[in-house]
């Protein structure tokens, strides 16, 4: 609701011209990522972690093409492969024709035999399929690489933002870009969508973004931090609260504009082409960019505030700005009063609202005659009539 009653619209939007209250529900939007975040954990705890792809965990891989006409089933290869010794395959069908299977690794006779066995079942030549090995050693190598990457872009973020601005910006940036990787990687333990490669680069685009919105938020704040000594009763925040509704329509527009080639490669490439390898990438793109616009907003800002808002100087200004404001009410509720009682005067009805009785005046004592009842007659005291002397 803005400040002269009428509710916002898009045009309002558009100009930067909201009034939104943004900081004064951030328990709300603590009690939303909180809830995000447990349903995130209980995924990855009741499914026993990720599911890592291969060239995390290693092991051998068949990718085919069957012939045309052929008719590719999911129960048949799994059949197929497990005559052949091998151990729950994950069995992947791409497209409506492409068949990837994955299993440990496996000995050059056990491997040899597979791609007979799925070159006879697609109809096509031994040539024609694709194998790939990933050793144990590999997988690890992958995985500490990301982990090692994630670890120094934290590092950078954290020197860059604290000479940008300062610590505490650099660490509420920092746990909403935690916030961010712990819901994402959440939806894939929750779905069970293989995590690869692509996967983990999606996660450190994300990031990027997810740090870029809170910067644009932050600089914000910060050009508009010298108000607090020139406009008065201005609090840490309601100067943050107006520094969100400034940048508003930069975050949706960027947010926006971001997620339109990414759903376009999730309905296209995925859902009509059958690209996997897409979904992979392009899913954890997509989560991402939401929960990155959603964190600088709902998540960075206000942590910031609260810590902020701790430090002497801003609680002072906090505490004058509140004491003001009471006298302000006060004011305002006995002006309203004393017009509303000047109203009832004007038009003889009785003023709404607390009255004060008048005092009643007090009757003059009655002189009694001595010797009378109760009920005698009270004689008053004839007039003295002055008389007017003549002036011999």
């Amino acid at each position: 609701m803005r400040p002269d009653g009428r509710r916002h619209t898009l045009r309002d939007l558009y100009h930067e011209d909201t009034y939104y209250d943004f900081l004064h529900r951030k328990w709300r939007w603590a009690l939303i990522s909180g809830v995000l975040i447990l349903v995130s954990v209980l995924g990855f705890v009741l499914r026993d972690g990720l599911n890592l792809g291969l060239d995390f965990t290693g092991g051998t891989s068949w990718q085919l093409t069957v012939a045309k006409g052929k008719n590719v089933s999911t129960g048949d290869v799994r059949s197929l492969v497990e005559s052949e010794g091998v151990r729950d395959p994950k069995i992947v069908i791409l497209g409506s024709d492409g068949i990837r299977v994955e299993s440990s690794q496996v000995g050059r006779a056990e491997e040899a035999k597979i791609t007979a066995a799925l070159a006879k079942y697609g109809g096509i030549g031994i040539k024609a399929i694709s194998v790939s090995e990933v050793g144990p050693s590999w997988g690890e190598k992958v995985s500490s690489q990301a982990l090692l990457a994630l670890g120094l872009f934290f590092v950078a973020i954290a020197l860059y933002l604290s000479l940008r601005f300062e610590f505490k910006m650099a660490a509420a940036a920092i746990v909403a870009v935690i916030h961010d990787i712990l819901i994402t990687v959440g939806v894939y333990a929750v779905t069970g969508i293989e995590v690869t490669p692509a996967t983990v680069i999606a996660f450190l685009t994300i990031l990027g973004f997810s740090l870029y919105d809170t910067v644009v938020v932050f600089d914000k704040i910060k050009e508009n931090t010298p108000q607090l000594t020139t406009v008065r009763g201005l609090t840490y925040t309601g100067m943050a609260n107006r520094s969100l509704n400034q940048v508003l329509m930069r975050s949706l527009n960027t947010s926006f504009v971001a997620l339109l080639p990414v759903a376009s490669l999730l309905v296209v490439g995925v859902g009509l082409e059958g690209a996997l390898a897409l979904r992979e990438f392009g899913l954890a793109l997509f989560i991402g960019l939401i929960i990155g616009a959603y964190s600088s907003i709902f998540v960075a800002t206000p942590i910031l505030v609260a810590w902020k808002e701790r430090e002497p100087r801003y609680r002072a200004l906090a505490e004058r700005s509140s004491v003001r404001a009471n006298r302000e009410a006060a004011l305002a509720m006995s002006t309203t009063f004393g017009e509303d009682q000047d109203e009832a005067e004007a038009s003889g009805e009785t003023p709404a609202g607390p009255t004060v009785a008048e005092p009643k005046a007090t009757p003059k004592p009655t002189p009694v005659v001595p010797g009378a009842g109760a009920a005698a007659p009270v004689i008053q005291p004839r007039a003295r009539q002055q008389k007017s002397r003549k002036r011999k």
